[in-house]
């Protein structure tokens, strides 16, 4: 029996996180690609750190002459990046920090599994999916999320000025009967303008949004508030900490509340089942708690390089489903084909949407009109449920 009284907690960090700063990079680097060709090969890797920014990695476009044209324009990408972030510190400004570009052609030992339709490389992805938010994502990541969001748009809008792009959060929630009812502790780290304010001056920055964006009455006399706990945190971003692409696999996706195959998503082409695969999980496991078949859902699929069909499926509903898994599992591969190709296709993945994806996690956004975040529609849920 899955424990129904206990306090679980994940943390989100900002779009200013060096490594957001680089997802944010590698993802805008993809776009520029997919914007171009629609079958554009991306694998970007990004490092930031003081007054300097890395990139490599392999890109492929069927015209050469347009490949060398885009190179060209990759320092330009990623100083408009840091300009939309807010970065403008004497050892880390958009407009003076080093880019370095080592991007290459992709290989022809890797593109040939590929343009036969496989998966770009083996493994496993993992998506999760809950009814204890109107998301239907776990809700201590859910919020973290959402606090960060909100202290962006203060900043970005002239409402707090004295914010700075670098920032995380971490919450505790209390779960009652398998539910979360309120949170224990809140942790809020943001980097700060000057060197006199204070852990108290900056909570009653943050205080007001905080409470915002929390449900009522998930704030209670108990609940512990650690602000800015080491004090001042005026030097951030990769000025203060080395950032890389990739290295916030548990922030981008479940907060620790499901698992995780391993493989990180910015800067990948939908190709890469690492991303595609793993969007199509979570799309799945939505639908099917959508679709009322459960409470909370772990869908797992596994790929071999150059192998279109998925080797496995596989299906944990916790105790909560109201029909066998084994059943949900045979609908899963009715449904839906699940080859690369054909979640490109129904996820319309070939498209310019990946930098919006870079910060505040990939799952539990809303569903755009040009097709981003198309992985967290629900349309899929009668379907599911004639199928079975």
């Amino acid at each position: 029996m899955t424990r129904q009284n206990y306090v679980f907690t994940s943390e989100s960090v900002s779009e200013g996180h060096p490594d957001k700063v680089c997802d944010r990079i590698s993802d805008a680097i993809l776009d520029a690609f997919l914007a171009e060709e629609a079958n554009a090969r991306v694998a970007c890797e990004t490092f930031a750190t003081t007054g300097m920014v890395v990139i490599g990695g392999e890109v492929g476009l069927s015209d050469q002459d347009k490949l060398k044209n885009y190179m060209g324009r990759i320092g330009e990408i990623a100083r408009d990046c840091i300009k939309d972030i807010g970065y403008e510190q004497e050892k880390f400004h958009w407009n003076t920090c080093h880019v370095l570009n080592f991007l290459h052609e992709q290989s022809a030992h890797i593109a040939q599994g590929v343009d036969k339709d496989g998966a770009g490389d083996q493994g496993i992805m993992f998506g999760y999916a809950t009814n204890e938010t109107p998301e239907l994502m776990p809700a201590p990541i859910q919020y973290s999320h959402a606090i960060l969001r909100r202290l962006t748009e203060a900043r970005k809008s002239g409402a707090e000025p004295t914010l700075r792009p670098d920032a995380k959060s971490q919450l505790s929630v209390r779960y009652e009967g398998g539910k979360p009812v309120a949170v224990d502790s809140i942790v809020l780290s943001t980097q700060h303008e000057f060197e006199s304010q204070t852990s108290d001056d900056i909570r009653q920055i943050v205080e007001p949004y905080i409470r915002e964006v929390l449900p009522d009455g998930w704030i209670h006399d108990g609940t512990e508030w650690h602000v800015n706990p080491t004090g001042t945190f005026v030097i951030g971003g990769p000025d203060g900490d080395a950032g890389l692409t990739g290295r916030k696999i548990i922030v981008d996706t479940y907060g620790g509340a499901a698992p995780h195959g391993g493989g990180a998503f910015s800067g990948k082409d939908p190709t890469k089942v690492d991303r595609s695969a793993a969007y199509a999980a979570r799309y799945l496991a939505k639908n099917i708690v959508a679709a009322e078949l459960a409470d909370r859902c772990t869908l797992q699929l596994s790929y071999a390089i150059g192998v279109a069909k998925p080797l496995s499926i596989y299906v944990d509903t916790y105790g909560t489903g109201k029909v066998p898994e084994e059943l949900i599992e045979q609908a899963v591969a009715k449904v839906m084909d699940l080859t690369p190709r054909g979640i490109r296709e129904h996820l319309a993945l070939n498209r310019p949407i990946y930098a919006r994806t870079a910060a505040y996690g990939h799952f539990g956004r809303a569903p755009e009109a040009d097709g981003g975040f198309s992985w967290e529609r629900t349309d899929l849920a009668a379907e599911l449920k004639a199928a079975i």
